[in-house]
C-alpha cells in the first residue's frame, strides 16, 4: 500500500508539475520554485467566505444594527417580507439551526461569540425574539466592523467557523490576487484576524478563511500532518503553531494560482521570518489577547486637529502638511505611506472611510430600497468611528515601516534552498491526506437546531 501510494503522488506531481526538481531558471526561493508550497498545502482546511445575501445585517455602527432589527421585528406581513429582502436561502418564515455559541443553551459557553442574548431559531415572521447583541468581525483586510449573529438572517454564516471561535483562536485569511497591485511591490498576501472574518476581499476573488486550529482550545492545529514535526527537526525545536503562522504571513507571496509559501532549509532564515511575521501578528490584532495596543513614536502620533462634521462630503490628503482632511475636519500627522497603503490594488483607508460616510448619512447600496433596512439608523460621524481612523493610521504606518524587513526576507528566501516536496513526502507530510481538509468533529456542547430541536456535533 505504501508503494502505491508513493506511486499515486509521483503520477500527481508529473501531472501538476510539482516533485521534480528544482530545475527552472528561477531561484530556489521563488514562489515560481516547483519546491515551493502552496497554502493550501501547508494550512488545508479552509472554509469559503460568508455570504450574508442582505447587507443590511452587517455594517460598522452596532446601533444601527439594533435599530433595524426593531423595525423588522415591528413589521408584519408583505412590508416584513420587503424590508427582510429574501434569497433562495433565508426568508422570514425559514427555520435554520442557531449559530454555535448563540443558541439559549451555548449563549455565555465562554466562546469568542457566545456571549450576549441568545438568538432565536423560530421562523423569524411568528417569533423573532430579542435583538441579538452584534459580534465583531473583520469585514476584509483591516475594517472592523459588526454582524447581527442571528442564522435565520444570514445565507452562508459557516457555523463551522463559529464552532471553533474562541479566545485561542486566529484565522489567516487570503487576499484577492491583482497582478498589477503585486506588480508595484510587496503587497500583502493574507491577513490574520482574532476575530471572526468574513473573508471579503475589496478586489479580485474572495479569499479562504483558514483557522490555525481545527477545534476550540487551542487543539489540532490545522497544518499538514506530520509538517510541525519537520519543522522541530529542520529549523526550530520548540517551534509552535502560531510560529508557523508568523512565518506564513511575513513569507507568504500571492500568485494566481493562490498564496504560496516558501519553506526555508535555513534554521537562520526561519527565524528572522518568524520574528518579522510575529509583529506582523502583532499589529494586525491591535492589542487584543493581552498584546500592547500599537502606537507610532511620539511626535508622529496622530490627532484630530479640527473636528469632523456630522456628514463628511470626502476625504482627500494634503501631502504637504500631512493632514487627513475630511470637509472642515483635519487630523494629522498621517504618513504619506498610510495613506497610500493598498490592498489588492485598493487604498485601505478610502475604503474604510466611504463605508462609514455612507453609513453616516444612510445611503444604501445600489439596488436596495431607498426606504429598506440599509437607511435605518444613520445618526452621523461616531466618535467610536474617529478613534477607529487614528487606529488604522497608526497600524497602516507601522506595517508599512515593516517593509524594509520584509524585502530584506525576500531576498534571502531568493537565494535560499528550501526543504524539498521529495524530503516531505518521505516524512509523510506531502500529499496531505483528505481527511485534513475537512472540518473536525466537536463534541463538547449541544447546539439548538431549528425549531428548538436540539443536536449534538
Amino acid at each position: 500500500m505504501a508503494a502505491r501510494r508513493a506511486a499515486t503522488a509521483k503520477a500527481t506531481d508529473a501531472a501538476t508539475g510539482r516533485g521534480r526538481a528544482t530545475t527552472t531558471t528561477d531561484s530556489p526561493g521563488s514562489p515560481d520554485s516547483l519546491d515551493c508550497l502552496e497554502l493550501d498545502e501547508l494550512m488545508p482546511w479552509s472554509v469559503r467566505p460568508l455570504r450574508t445575501g442582505r447587507s443590511w445585517v452587517a455594517g460598522p455602527d452596532p446601533a444601527a444594527l439594533r435599530a433595524r432589527w426593531e423595525r423588522l421585528a415591528a413589521a408584519e406581513g408583505a412590508e416584513q417580507e420587503r424590508l427582510f429582502r429574501p434569497s433562495r436561502s433565508r426568508t422570514p418564515h425559514t427555520a435554520v439551526a442557531a449559530l454555535p455559541g448563540r443558541s439559549a443553551t451555548g449563549a455565555g459557553s465562554g466562546t469568542a461569540t457566545g456571549a450576549g442574548t441568545a438568538a432565536g431559531t423560530g421562523r423569524f415572521a411568528r417569533e423573532p425574539g430579542d435583538c441579538p447583541d452584534p459580534v465583531r468581525i473583520l469585514h476584509g483586510p483591516f475594517d472592523e466592523q459588526w454582524l447581527l449573529p442571528d442564522h435565520r438572517l444570514i445565507d452562508a454564516a459557516r457555523p463551522e467557523l463559529w464552532r471553533v471561535s474562541d479566545e485561542r483562536q486566529l484565522f489567516a485569511v487570503e487576499h484577492g490576487y491583482v497582478p498589477q497591485a503585486q506588480a508595484s511591490g510587496l503587497a500583502p498576501a493574507l491577513s490574520v484576524t482574532h476575530l471572526l472574518p468574513d473573508g471579503h476581499s475589496p478586489a479580485g476573488r474572495p479569499g479562504r478563511i483558514r483557522p490555525l486550529y481545527r477545534r476550540p482550545g487551542a487543539a489540532d492545529p490545522n497544518l499538514a500532518p506530520g509538517l510541525l514535526a519537520v519543522v522541530r527537526a529542520r529549523l526550530a525545536p520548540e517551534a509552535t503553531p502560531e510560529a508557523v503562522l508568523a512565518w506564513t504571513l511575513a513569507a507568504a507571496v500571492p500568485t494566481p494560482s493562490g498564496c504560496r509559501v516558501p519553506l526555508p532549509a535555513d534554521a537562520g532564515v526561519w527565524a528572522a521570518g518568524v520574528e518579522l511575521g510575529e509583529e506582523l501578528v502583532r499589529l494586525r490584532l491591535r492589542g487584543a489577547r493581552g498584546g500592547e495596543r500599537p502606537r507610532l513614536p511620539g511626535g508622529r502620533r496622530p490627532y484630530v486637529r479640527a473636528a469632523l462634521p456630522a456628514r463628511p462630503p470626502g476625504i482627500a490628503y494634503d501631502a504637504e502638511a500631512e493632514a487627513l482632511v475630511i470637509g472642515e475636519g483635519r487630523i494629522s500627522p498621517v504618513p504619506a505611506e498610510a495613506w497610500e497603503f493598498t490592498v489588492s490594488g485598493v487604498r485601505v483607508l478610502e475604503l474604510w472611510f466611504g463605508r462609514r460616510a455612507a453609513a453616516a448619512v444612510g445611503a444604501v447600496p445600489e439596488g436596495a430600497d431607498a426606504d429598506g433596512l440599509d437607511a435605518v439608523g444613520a445618526r452621523g460621524w461616531t466618535p467610536e468611528w474617529t478613534s477607529e481612523l487614528l487606529e488604522l493610521i497608526t497600524v497602516l504606518a507601522l506595517l508599512d515601516g515593516l517593509r524594509p524587513r520584509r524585502e530584506a526576507l525576500a531576498a534571502r528566501l531568493a537565494g535560499a534552498a528550501l526543504i524539498s516536496r521529495e524530503e516531505l513526502r518521505a516524512a509523510g507530510v506531502l500529499p496531505v491526506p483528505a481527511s485534513a481538509r475537512r472540518p473536525a468533529s466537536v463534541l463538547g456542547h449541544q447546539e439548538e437546531g431549528p425549531e428548538g430541536q436540539f443536536a449534538l456535533l
